[in-house]
């Protein structure tokens, strides 16, 4: 019996050396740790071991090959962030909740190399909400000093090698971190040999926060050169040691009080207003009494018209019996109107209905409304695509998806500004032409020679159009610097643009619409180029209008000569850079053809000649049938061409040039075939729709949607916790929701900051008209 059992006890420990000998081969062990060290060669010696695999190579760093390569790593950190590291580790040895968490919220390679994904962010919300909200635990990050709850915490080993390597058995659910803890995100540049490629990842890895970034780079770069197959370069780290206090930003304490100012400015002027309300009934009652009260006492001879009655008095009553109000003559009537209107400009019910009235003016063209929609939906889901692509798992799927047919749309949104830059060359033209032969600009130069009075008529331009526009674009600016800070520094993703720096510099330069004259790298709110350009070229529209007012033939030559000579600089750009359209990505040449006005004049210039036929026709045309479907035929085949004409298209270099060139423009005489058709009777089933009622109150809030759209579509992905995972219907879905979410802001933002200075712009009108 006992010969028996020492045979067993002998083989058992035969069988037990053997396997031990054959796991050394298969891997290195380090003696002093308990976790194997992961060998990512394909041979050692004569032993073979596992091959490696895409993601043996890619698992670069895990809290093992960490833990496995600690002894050499925790020279090189702080005493501080060794200390907790080796907490950390010991927690995972013992399978504590809290460590096993926090490596579940550290970023890794799972899928998807091949198909562009370079963000492994791994949990920011996990990691941030492992330490519960109460008071259990509560660290002073500076003097690492404890409550008296310390004793509840794991002690720290008696030596290192007891913080490493896991323990086989259940899970336990029963301590805290001893330590507090910060997410951190890494911007590394990997050059993997297994791959034969380079590229930029981002990772996130929930460490101890006392660690710093430096220390959190010498870690990664360290524990990763355990692999053989990849080489590993942190390029920069960000954390909460960085944090932005908004509360002592001076720009946000600007925005702060100039909406508190403007919010007691909208509860002012709404409640005045329905003061007037209430004291017009007021009146209105007493009137009809009073009324009545004559006619019962003595007069007989008094006659009634529809069921009113009329008295004709020295207060000159109306058929309601109201006084109509007198136009005020003297200098102190005309500061009361001015105050009145000032304080009703900010009323929230007046601006509700300005903005939602389902009527135009005879000045304005019904069809630009309707364009002015469709477009600003255009760019919506343009920039969407492209903020979408940039924080996508999958960016290869842009790939596959552009070389379909109907990807043109949103590869060739430019034109959609393009829309924009034509109407509004075409308003500004026919509402100029039309007002100069009212004579309603005639008391603003009264008295003066041509020349002064041109100049008069220039800087009124001007100074009318900066009022118009710049209210609500300052405070988007505010804005967009604001929360770029604030992602800069809160965000897993890196911001898009450098607006958290670029902002706070070059500022001025947007507020003076110069902004495209400069470097793109230095522009603040990239999308605030339109603005720029808009605004120079209406520069350059107001002198044209004024010289062509009374010297029609030199203000027509003036404007042939810009738009002949931003063709030909187009083209020479487009042809030295060898653009090539519908092959080149669209904003390649971003910072020479873009954005720059002497390239995209075209189409304004175009609206200019529209705006100038309508007046001179009053919107009147008789037309053949022929004609009317030879143009609309034509205009159609135009614009269909030039988003869908360049599909799998190949151009020589001069035939792309001279596309670049002359492309916008021909985009511009198509819609003007639209523009003039609808408003002189022949636009059908078209005019309906683009003069459609229910578009006018999304065209009175394009400006306000364009410049908040860009910060719905950065909100919502800056604030995700993982990036996008591309589709077809995801990508429907998201701008759906960025369309409704950009309109609803809009409105509001334009209810407080646009409708009351355009209502305080209407009191210059007023007050001219009582003068003259």
């Amino acid at each position: 019996m006992n010969k028996t059992i020492f045979l067993f006890l002998l083989a058992y420990a035969t069988a037990t050396k053997l396997l031990e000998m054959e796991y050394k081969e298969g891997t290195k062990v380090d003696p002093k740790y308990s976790l194997p060290q992961v060998n990512l060669s394909a041979s050692d010696g004569n032993h073979t071991v596992v091959p490696a695999s895409l993601a043996r190579v890619l698992n670069f760093f895990n809290s093992e090959i960490l833990a496995a390569n600690w002894e050499t790593t925790k020279k090189l950190v702080s005493l501080s962030c060794r200390k907790d590291v080796e907490l950390y580790l010991e927690g995972l040895r013992k399978t504590e909740n809290w460590a096993l968490k926090m490596d579940d919220a550290s970023g890794r390679y799972s899928t998807g190399w091949f198909w562009g994904n370079q963000y492994w962010t791994g949990s920011q919300s996990l990691c941030e909400n492992i330490v519960p909200r109460s008071k259990s635990i509560v660290v002073n990050p500076e003097n690492r000093t404890r409550t008296s709850r310390e004793a509840e915490v794991p002690r720290r080993p008696s030596s290192p090698s007891q913080s490493v390597g896991y323990v086989t058995g259940p899970l336990k659910f029963s301590s805290l971190p001893p330590f507090p803890i910060s997410f951190f995100m890494l911007r590394i540049d990997v050059n993997s040999s297994f791959t034969t490629e380079e590229r930029i990842l981002h990772i996130g890895l929930c460490m101890p926060y006392v660690c710093t970034d430096s220390d959190i780079k010498v870690i990664m770069e360290e524990t990763s050169k355990a692999s053989t197959k990849v080489t590993v370069k942190v390029e920069a780290v960000r954390s909460h040691h960085n944090r932005f206090n908004i509360w002592q930003d001076r720009t946000f304490i600007i925005l702060c009080g100039v909406t508190s100012f403007v919010v007691v400015c909208l509860i002012i002027g709404t409640s005045y207003d329905f003061y007037l309300e209430h004291e017009e009934k007021r009146k209105k009652l007493m009137s009809i009494s009073q009324t009545h009260l004559k006619l019962d006492m003595s007069m007989p001879d008094t006659k009634t018209k529809n069921g009113v009655y009329t008295v004709n008095n020295n207060n000159e009553e109306t058929e309601a019996g109201l006084k109509t109000e007198a136009k005020p003559r003297t200098l102190r009537d005309i500061v009361k109107l001015i105050v009145k209107e000032t304080v009703l400009a900010f009323s929230l019910r007046a601006n509700i209905r300005t903005i939602c009235d389902q009527s135009v003016s005879s000045d304005t063209i019904p069809v630009i409304h309707g364009l002015k929609s469709i477009s600003m939906a255009w760019v919506i889901l343009g920039h969407t695509c492209i903020i979408a692509f940039k924080y996508s798992d999958n960016m290869e799927y842009r790939k596959v998806v552009q070389r379909e047919f109907f990807f043109q749309t949103i590869s060739n949104g430019a034109f959609s500004v393009d829309t924009f830059f034509f109407t509004s060359g075409l308003l500004v033209s026919f509402l100029y032409f039309r007002t100069n032969a009212k004579g309603k600009l005639a008391p603003i130069t009264i008295g003066h020679n041509g020349f002064i009075s041109g100049i008069t008529h220039f800087f009124g331009l001007i100074l009318y159009r900066f009022a118009r526009l710049t209210a609500p674009y300052l405070f988007t600016l505010g804005v967009v610097e604001v929360i770029m800070k604030w992602f800069n520094y809160n965000s897993i993703f890196e911001p898009p643009t450098m607006d958290h720096v670029n902002c706070p510099n070059y500022w001025w330069r947007n507020v003076l619409y110069i902004n495209t004259l400069f470097p793109v790298e230095e522009m603040c709110m990239l999308w605030s180029w339109y603005l720029s350009d808009d605004t120079q070229f209406y520069i350059v529209g107001a002198v044209m209008l004024i010289l062509a007012a009374s010297h029609f033939k030199s203000g027509a030559c003036l404007l042939l000569i810009f738009m002949v000579s931003s063709w030909i600089t187009t083209g020479y750009i487009a042809y030295s850079n060898s653009h090539m359209p519908g092959s080149d990505d669209p904003l390649a040449l971003f910072d020479k053809i873009y954005d720059k006005p002497w390239t995209r004049l075209g189409p304004y210039l175009i609206g200019m000649c529209v705006g100038w036929f309508l007046f001179k026709k009053n919107c009147q045309l008789t037309m053949s049938k022929l004609a009317v479907v030879s143009g609309w035929t034509a205009a159609i085949a135009c614009l269909l061409s030039l988003v869908y004409g360049l599909y799998e298209a190949n151009l020589s270099p001069l035939a792309g040039a001279a596309y670049s060139a002359l492309s916008h423009s021909a985009w511009a005489l198509g819609l003007a075939w639209i523009v003039v058709a609808c408003s002189t009777g022949y636009g059908g089933f078209a005019n309906s729709v683009l003069s459609s009622t229910i578009l006018y109150p999304f065209s009175r809030i394009t400006y306000c949607a364009y410049l908040l759209h860009p910060v719905v579509i950065r909100v919502m992905t800056m604030s995700m916790d993982s990036p996008l995972h591309l589709g077809s219907l995801v990508m429907i879905i998201i701008f759906l929701g960025q369309v409704v979410a950009s309109y609803v802001l809009s409105f509001f933002v334009s209810l407080a900051f646009e409708a009351p200075v355009v209502s305080m712009l209407r009191i210059m009108t007023k007050v001219v008209g009582t003068k003259k």
